[in-house]
Order: structure tokens, then sequence, then C-alpha cells
């Protein structure tokens, strides 16, 4: 017979914690998001909470992809920033440490030549 020595619970600091987006930050993303939904280009908006980051997802229409992922990754913010902005085909259009220059980006994306 073989005695098997019990498997120890893991320690609460290691587990991973839950990313959220805290509320200043929500704040500034929110803001860029009013005006878009103002112009009309933007009508929707999803928002997870992941172990490892935390997502604000922009839809065009509601049943589509979304057209960019605002993500928060604590595990990068010594190295290229915290915060990025990722497009539909996934390339990063833009990552930093301040959020308010990341979501820049967006608003630059906004401007269009007016007939």
């Amino acid at each position: 017979m073989t005695v098997l020595t019990p498997t120890p619970f893991p320690h609460p600091h290691t587990l991973p914690e839950q990313v959220c987006f805290d509320r200043h930050e929500l704040a500034k993303i929110l803001a860029v998001y009013g005006r878009m939904v103002a112009l009309g280009e933007w009508r929707d908006y999803g928002l997870s909470t992941l172990r490892e980051m935390a997502v604000f997802s922009i839809f065009r229409r509601t049943a589509e992809f979304p057209l960019y992922r605002v993500e928060k990754r604590p595990k990068l913010r010594l190295k290229q920033g915290l915060y990025s902005v990722v497009a539909m085909d996934g390339h990063i259009l833009r990552r930093g440490h301040d959020l308010a220059r990341v979501l820049q980006v967006l608003e630059i994306k906004a401007i269009r030549q007016v007939d």
C-alpha cells in the first residue's frame, strides 16, 4: 500500500488576483467612449476582468468583434507600460504608462475631413 502525502492548498498570496480598472481609469475611458458615441461611431462596450489583465472592449454594433480593446496588464508596468490599445486585427496601436496619452490614439482616429 502506498502512502501519499496530502497536497497543501496554495497560500492566498500566491493566487493571482483579479485585475480591474479603478474609478479614475474608467472615467477617462468612458469620457472618450461617450464622445465617440455622440459622434455615432461606437454603440456598445464590454468590460472583462481577468487574472492577468482587464479589458474594455469597444464595439461598433453589439454582435460584432470589438473594434478596439483598452487593456490593463500589471505585469508590463515596469517594461512597456501598463496600458495598451489594441486594434481589431491584434495590432497594438499604442502602449504606455499614462492612460490619457494611450487613449489619444482613439481620438485621433475620430478626426475626419469635413466637406
